[in-house]
């Protein structure tokens, strides 16, 4: 599972073609997907949450669709919302995107902007969807991820959890905007530092399964 992760996850020039094969595999998939379920999307943080293979764990009301593609910025979000969120018809929906915004470097103004955008359409198209916006997880940029084999931490030096924090505090205010409803599913990620616990993460920006069992289940109170 962590070789798969890191292969799934790990920026590449291809990056591009990467995304616009899973984007075509969506749109086939929610050609016959059930409407008025559940679905999450956003980068890979969302596209490795193994959260359609928890949920045969129980027996929840509806079906969760996973719509997360990796390396995807705010802009890209809302360049595809139809094949993501539209065509689905969600009766809920789960989004957390921005994350690569930060960790590239892209300007604050322009992500909030895109992050403001994406919530009026939501709102306009989808006005009896529960709406659950979640916090961005904790990252570790400071125990030792073997970078010579992981891009990531590269990637992480425009980001730090100072800046995590700032930017849910904003998000959160778009949500209150919008009437929807900021969650954070952190409870239990964290080390002593507030850092992401060494033990949950393969680079320090991803969960492992370990760790997305933890957020699971803070989510099932908004999965019932």
């Amino acid at each position: 599972m962590i070789n798969e992760s890191i292969q799934l996850t790990n920026l590449d020039p291809r990056i591009v073609k990467f995304q616009q094969t899973i984007l075509n595999k969506y749109a086939t998939a929610n050609q016959t997907a059930l409407k008025g379920q559940i679905v999450i999307t956003g980068s890979s943080t969302v596209e490795i949450f193994p959260i359609e293979a928890l949920q045969t764990k129980l027996q929840l009301k509806h079906k969760i669709y996973n719509r997360g593609i990796r390396a995807m910025t705010t802009a890209d979000e809302l360049a595809h919302m139809d094949t993501l969120i539209f065509e689905l018809q969600p009766s809920i929906l789960f989004l957390q995107i921005g994350a690569n915004d930060m960790s590239f470097n892209l300007p604050e103004e322009t992500m909030m902007h895109n992050y403001d955008q994406i919530m009026t359409l939501i709102a306009n198209k989808l006005p009896n969807t529960q709406v659950y916006i979640m916090a961005y997880y904790p990252i570790n940029t400071v125990a030792d991820f073997n970078p010579t084999d992981d891009s990531h931490p590269n990637v992480a030096q425009h980001r730090t959890n100072a800046m995590t924090m700032a930017a849910n505090i904003k998000v959160k205010a778009l949500a209150t905007k919008h009437h929807f409803d900021f969650i954070d599913l952190n409870a239990g990620l964290t080390d002593t530092a507030g850092n992401l616990k060494k033990t949950l993460t393969f680079d320090g920006l991803h969960p492992l399964p370990a760790g997305y069992d933890i957020i699971f289940n803070n989510m099932l109170p908004y999965l019932k």
